[in-house]
């Protein structure tokens, strides 16, 4: 869908748009058709001669890839050469309508990704079990998870700001991810730099985790990670995890007993995944720039995109996710935007990205 979502205007805060555009999109979450989540990691200056947010993808010249880096850092937070120009902490989660107006912004929490090595939220979803639609947000970079009321409260939060490392709720290194089970239970997918899948009861108690790195990175084990970079669970209350450095998907059951290991190929890079409601795999390969379907049991089944920086072509789609009206959105770190598909007239069902198995929405925003 083109021209989707519609430019930010500038607001009461006074901070102007003019030569600015869409950051480094990290994740979004289609709570109804008119109510998708967008979070991204800052916005980002246009150079000369580009017209009003163009996306990163489509700048002349080009300047490369959007970033939500600072600049002077790369994305583990190492120095590296300064590139002359910085993001900034504005409308990094917003919402928007069907036709990409933006209906809500949670001005407030633009400061909280801010600190040394912040680069913005990388996860933003609801639990499907979940009537008071608490908003879940993962910032992998400074190491924390929060939790929110449906109106932008802070209920709870996990992890230590700005410290790295494996201590039940209290350290993650770089989380990315959550799944919930029915009751509640929940698991983090910890992370870029950790090598763990962390289990936490209904009230936030840390439980349980597992994983390692690999004894031998040319031959990975069950178990061992490289990445943990995305979760989902299936009906029969399996937890499919992405194991993005080593091409595959591990899966345990809920108490990190091992099942099953789903290669998903030499020039994979599985990114994030979805597991519908008519129980299929879907992901979004980072690798081949593909949105690719399997089922449960590791079979490939299908697959369409390709790499580009057109429109439906794609580079980095980092999340996505599903309305009730079978409408799919992709957000793109590297591209920087969120594109959105609508299903075409008379299309085979088995081609479409089914349904996202969650609480009963409403119709209104």
């Amino acid at each position: 869908m083109p021209n989707w979502p519609k430019p930010l205007p500038d607001e009461a805060d006074g901070v102007k748009h003019a030569r600015w555009t869409w950051g480094s999109v990290g994740a979004v979450f289609a709570e109804t058709p008119d109510r998708i989540w967008i979070a991204q990691r800052g916005e980002l200056p246009l150079p000369e001669g580009n017209k009003p947010w163009t996306p990163y993808a489509l700048l002349q010249p080009s300047r490369g890839n959007a970033t939500g880096n600072g600049d002077g850092l790369n994305a583990t937070c190492d120095a590296e050469t300064k590139r002359g120009w910085e993001r900034r902490y504005h409308h990094a989660i917003f919402v928007v309508d069907r036709d990409g107006n933006k209906v809500q912004w949670w001005q407030d929490l633009d400061k909280i990704f801010e600190g040394k090595c912040g680069r913005g939220p990388h996860k933003i979803k609801m639990s499907p079990y979940d009537p008071e639609k608490h908003v879940w947000i993962i910032d992998d970079q400074l190491h924390k998870i929060y939790k929110f009321t449906y109106d932008g409260k802070l209920v709870q939060e996990w992890g230590t700001k700005g410290q790295r490392g494996r201590d039940g709720g209290r350290l993650f290194d770089r989380p990315t991810d959550i799944a919930w089970l029915p009751d509640g239970t929940f698991f983090i997918s910890d992370g870029y730099g950790g090598t763990r899948v962390a289990k936490f009861d209904k009230d936030g108690k840390f439980l349980m985790d597992w994983g390692t790195p690999p004894k031998d990175p040319k031959n990975p084990g069950p178990n061992e990670f490289n990445t943990v970079h995305s979760i989902q669970i299936s009906n029969d209350r399996r937890l499919f995890v992405v194991d993005r450095g080593h091409r595959r998907f591990q899966v345990f059951d809920e108490n990190g007993k091992f099942l099953d290991i789903i290669n998903t190929g030499a020039n994979s890079s599985p990114y994030t995944h979805l597991i519908t409601t008519d129980q299929f795999l879907w992901f979004a390969d980072g690798g081949t720039q593909r949105i690719v379907k399997y089922d449960l049991n590791g079979h490939y089944l299908y697959g369409w995109g390709g790499p580009g920086r057109q429109p439906g072509q794609f580079n980095g789609p980092h999340s996505m996710t599903v309305d009730q009206d079978g409408n799919l959105y992709l957000a793109e770190v590297f591209n920087g935007r969120v594109q959105k598909f609508r299903p075409k007239p008379g299309a085979d069902p088995a081609k479409l990205v089914g349904q996202e198995l969650r609480y009963k929405a409403t119709s209104t925003n």
